[in-house]
């Protein structure tokens, strides 16, 4: 990548987020930290409102956009393929608002790259076992209340038929077991506990915040899965 390419994925990369730390860009493009601090210089430079937040990171001062993006055939190819497994993997909340956006995406594209994609459109498929077709809408509600820290109350069946309504502080969602799995504090049981989304009867979202006021880090509660894919 040249770098007028690099500055030009930092500049979109530093639109996607509140914060982006010049660990983080650092990462996502392969070079140094004093790397990150000239590119970051050099877009100042353009009259670009880069500023820096200590503990935090870079940012783009509020008020500043990009012109709308141009892709590639190959991203838009991606993004196609990428519907295809959302629509296998994911419920249909999720399912509508990505057909939504990719909508968006493709009414930015050369009319030729339309052709393309709506041919190549045609040409994916994916078989599912039927056991895997996701009937609920829970997982854009589910990611609104993590993302906002509000409380869900949830109707819940386990394994053995039992019904019980809970309320929880939804922390993550997993993917495991070819299933989706919420990780939450129940207040019932004071405790984590694992509500497999597919047994989720009913679900609520609430104008309450957490109770609790530090949860545990997902990455260290997927090191206690049952299992390992």
């Amino acid at each position: 990548m040249n770098r007028m390419d690099r500055l030009l994925g930092m500049l979109t990369f530093l639109q996607s987020k509140k914060f982006v730390p010049a660990e983080k860009i650092s990462d996502k493009f392969g070079i140094s930290l004093r790397t990150v601090y000239r590119d970051i210089k050099a877009l100042t430079n353009l009259g670009i409102p880069v500023s820096f937040e200590k503990s935090k990171g870079y940012f783009l001062v509020q008020g500043y956009f990009l012109p709308p993006v141009a892709f590639s055939s190959e991203e838009a190819n991606a993004l196609l393929l990428t519907e295809a497994l959302v629509y296998a993997f994911a419920d249909k909340s999720i399912q509508k608002h990505y057909s939504t956006a990719l909508n968006k995406i493709k009414s930015v594209l050369r009319s030729s790259q339309k052709e393309q994609l709506d041919l190549l459109d045609d040409s994916i498929k994916m078989q599912m076992h039927p056991n895997l077709t996701l009937n609920f809408e829970y997982l854009s509600i589910i990611q609104h209340a993590i993302s906002a820290g509000q409380k869900l109350l949830i109707s819940y069946k386990s394994r053995n038929e039992e019904s019980s309504k809970r309320s929880v502080e939804p922390i993550g969602l997993i993917f495991y077991a070819f299933s989706w799995h919420l990780i939450a504090w129940c207040s019932m049981r004071k405790d984590y506990r694992d509500f497999k989304v597919n047994r989720i009867t009913a679900l609520c979202t609430t104008d309450e915040s957490f109770s609790k006021t530090t949860h545990m880090n997902m990455e260290e509660y997927m090191k206690m899965l049952p299992v390992d894919y």
